[in-house]
């Protein structure tokens, strides 16, 4: 059985907690899942602004996701702190925007969590809002490409750390 400290913690942000960063987090859940490792992870979702707190995820998300099997029950916007720096050992924004807000929250950086998701793909940038495009669609094909590359990066990373001990 792992240990608490041994859980990989991810924490998808965006601006306001009821698209994107839920997108995320669910599609990073189900991938998880799909890969039975769901003992070794714990997934979440945060905004930058307090404007959505307390609502629930957007229309076109939940639509977006349920085509994929994927619920996003229970889930409602939450705001990121100070203190979920310390809480989490990756803190994923959506796009440089919500990195720079994320900074301004987190007060700063020293170990280097603080990255784009599309940062760990093949062709970093950042991740269209689907609130203003409309376009759920590709903002689902960005969100499960990132998700994947990121789970790929972890382990990686994991298996790495273990080969070394």
């Amino acid at each position: 059985m792992k240990r608490e400290q041994d859980i990989i913690r991810i924490l998808m942000v965006c601006h306001g907690n009821i698209c994107r960063s839920p997108m995320a987090e669910f599609v990073m859940k189900d991938m998880i899942e799909k890969e039975h490792l769901s003992n070794q992870f714990y997934v979440a979702s945060a905004a930058t602004s307090t404007e959505e707190i307390g609502n629930p995820v957007h229309r076109g998300t939940r639509e977006k996701l349920k085509e994929c099997g994927i619920s996003t029950d229970g889930k409602y916007a939450v705001q990121l702190s100070r203190k979920d720096y310390d809480k989490y050992d990756y803190l994923i924004g959506m796009e440089q925007r919500n990195v720079t807000n994320m900074l301004r929250i987190l007060g700063k950086d020293p170990e280097e969590k603080v990255k784009r998701l599309l940062d760990f793909s093949a062709d970093p940038k950042d991740i269209a809002d689907p609130w203003y495009t409309g376009d759920f669609d590709r903002t689902y094909d960005d969100v499960y490409e990132g998700c994947k590359a990121l789970l790929s990066y972890i382990l990686d990373q994991e298996s790495t750390k273990n080969y070394r001990k």
